[in-house]
């Protein structure tokens, strides 16, 4: 049982889609929770770019000042702690936090993020959102012109090459084993001077997250600015699983262009329904999340 109050609205995950929902509701008057552990994805990254009027701030400073214009609204509660558990109830849904406190509420947003797991390398979870980053468009201004490396093999690596070599010319890519191009493909690479090594990445070598070298199995190494990786993901939480919620090939939460999921009053925004992973993309998706749910609870009590 819930302890207390019933919420018109419960939102898992307080960074920026989360937020974003948050504010919509209570500029909506919805009674709203929103549960946060603050341990966002992010926090090692030290600046956040291409989101207007917040360019170059460090992700912490953009999350507090979302944060304290959301809490102006009187009907958007706070509470720090990390939900577990996530069950069905006859007016909505419940979550349990690892405090062990249940909250209920009538609709529930997931802005729960992903997880990214990172690969056995020395070195890389240490530089990961500094010098080994994901994204050109999140990143690479800051990068351009300088010796930069792309960890990826197959489509990935043909994907993100072209945009990388639209920010600088001296490029390698890092296949870490056997390449799988197309003899097409390698052409294509050849032809813009971008270089493929294939010998197994055993660490990056770095300086307080800043990326010197790449070392190789054989012990030789090469030296690097940047590196541009895509490791692989899960969903942060357990809770859109535990709730039936499907999720796509890739391992998102399937959701319509509304954020609803596939289970009735559950939505979900921000990282861990798309691989279009920018503070831009998250605002909008907890925005339309927020203003979706606004007009379902309204209708329903009209």
């Amino acid at each position: 049982m819930a302890d207390g109050t019933i919420y018109d609205v419960i939102i898992v995950g307080g960074s920026y889609a989360g937020l974003s929902a948050a504010m919509t509701l209570g500029r909506s008057l919805k009674n709203t929770l929103v549960i946060d552990s603050g341990k966002p994805c992010n926090a090692q990254t030290p600046h956040s770019q291409n989101f207007l009027t917040q360019d170059g701030n460090t992700p912490k400073r953009i999350s507090l000042l979302a944060k304290n214009q959301v809490e102006k609204y009187g009907t958007v509660k706070f509470q720090k702690d990390f939900a577990v558990d996530g069950k069905k109830a006859p007016y909505g849904f419940e979550i349990k936090t690892e405090s062990e406190k249940t909250f209920g509420g009538k609709k529930l947003i997931l802005a729960t993020g992903v997880r990214d797991m990172m690969p056995n390398i020395k070195g890389f979870s240490e530089c990961w959102g500094i010098s080994v980053i994901h994204c050109p468009y999140c990143h690479g201004y800051e990068h351009r012109d300088q010796k930069t490396g792309i960890m990826a093999n197959g489509h990935t690596a043909v994907h993100i090459a072209p945009l990388v070599h639209n920010l600088t010319k001296d490029l390698t890519i890092l296949t870490s084993g056997k390449a799988e191009f197309t003899d097409e493909q390698r052409a294509k690479f050849e032809q813009y001077n971008i270089s493929i090594i294939e010998s197994k990445i055993v660490e990056i070598d770095h300086l307080n997250g800043f990326v010197k070298n790449v070392v190789f199995q054989d012990n030789t190494k090469m030296g690097f600015d940047t590196i541009y990786a895509r490791p692989p993901f899960e969903q942060h939480s357990n809770i859109p699983t535990l709730l039936g919620c499907k999720l796509d090939e890739q391992g998102y939460i399937r959701v319509d262009d509304f954020q609803k999921t596939t289970i009735e009053g559950v939505f979900a925004c921000g990282d861990n329904t798309t691989a279009f992973r920018s503070v831009a993309n998250a605002v909008y998706q907890g925005n339309v999340a927020g203003a979706k749910v606004n007009m379902e609870l309204t209708h329903e009590m009209f």
